[in-house]
């Protein structure tokens, strides 16, 4: 892993204790407070003992320490190479981050060191200071539920003024697209960043619909047949979907992919990519789907 075990939770928990100790006393009440601010709940009683009983000798009985200095965690160089690669990708420029402090720093990898086959090369422009500008207008608006008034193209090749409650931002990876998911709108809820022009906050109260979030889905199940390592495939592709895996012998699983209906079209291009190590099993409206999209491939040709 890039980021060691060291400079994990445990070690940034007892670091924030440490640090409260070189400022002042520390209380069971501060030790507690730090470890479910920053660690885990079943780290109570390890941490809290540990400190107490002095059996790591960070932390003295009457809750001053022997440590002078606030303790710090410089990063590895492997983990500063690591974030140089990472503020290479163009998406990165969306969030606002400063990577400065690595201006002399090599990168682990770059963009030549791998090359994508399954992703569409009309993604978002995520170089232009309009579409950074209102990506992270945005997602500002969503943290702090704010009602937001966009100007976007319409798909006609007109404009339309909407006014709609940002509920989160959604990304493709296959299509390279950032998506606005929101409510109080007429005209549907996604909305393409790349086609909005402008948007600004908007004070006046518009009727807000249930959570989008909170949607009906869908089920579909899969039948896996581990060749050419297609579980390991399945479960990269399926990253971000709502799954279950069950193994069923040595050599076949069952597959659950809860999906929005939105996602439909892409799960199922995504499926079809598997080619005969996946069978749909159910529902029965997929297997129709599937066939009716292989039967078109086969009309073409293809």
């Amino acid at each position: 892993m890039i980021f060691n075990e060291i400079y994990g939770a445990y070690y940034n928990t007892v670091s924030q204790i440490i640090k409260k100790a070189v400022e002042d006393k520390v209380t069971s009440e501060d030790i507690r407070s730090a470890v479910m601010k920053y660690a885990y709940s079943e780290s109570m009683t390890t941490i809290e003992s540990a400190l107490r009983d002095e059996k790591w000798q960070l932390v003295k009985s009457d809750g001053t320490t022997p440590i002078k200095h606030i303790p710090e965690m410089p990063l590895t160089e492997l983990q500063k190479m690591w974030l140089k690669a990472i503020s290479l990708d163009p998406r990165i420029k969306l969030f606002d981050c400063d990577f400065s402090f690595l201006e002399n720093t090599e990168p682990l990898f770059t963009s030549e060191d791998y090359y994508i086959f399954d992703k569409y090369s009309d993604g978002d422009n995520y170089e232009d200071d309009e579409y950074i500008k209102n990506f992270r207008m945005i997602l500002n608006a969503v943290k702090k539920h704010r009602p937001l008034e966009i100007v976007m193209n319409s798909r006609k090749g007109g404009i339309s003024k909407i006014r709609v409650i940002p509920e989160y931002l959604e990304y493709s990876e296959k299509d390279d697209k950032f998506r606005l998911i929101a409510g109080g709108s007429r005209f549907g809820k996604t909305f393409n960043l790349a086609r909005i022009v402008n948007c600004e906050y908007c004070d006046i109260e518009i009727s807000r619909t249930p959570p989008l979030s909170c949607g009906k889905e869908s089920c579909v199940t899969l039948l896996l047949s581990d060749k050419r390592n297609t579980l390991e495939r399945a479960m990269l592709h399926f990253s971000h979907f709502k799954k279950e895996a069950v193994r069923l012998d040595e050599c076949n699983y069952k597959l659950k992919i809860n999906y929005s209906k939105d996602d439909e079209t892409e799960l199922l291009i995504r499926i079809l990519s598997f080619g005969p190590t996946v069978k749909v099993m159910e529902p029965e409206n997929f297997i129709d789907l599937i066939k009716e999209r292989l039967q078109n491939q086969k009309s073409c040709e293809l």
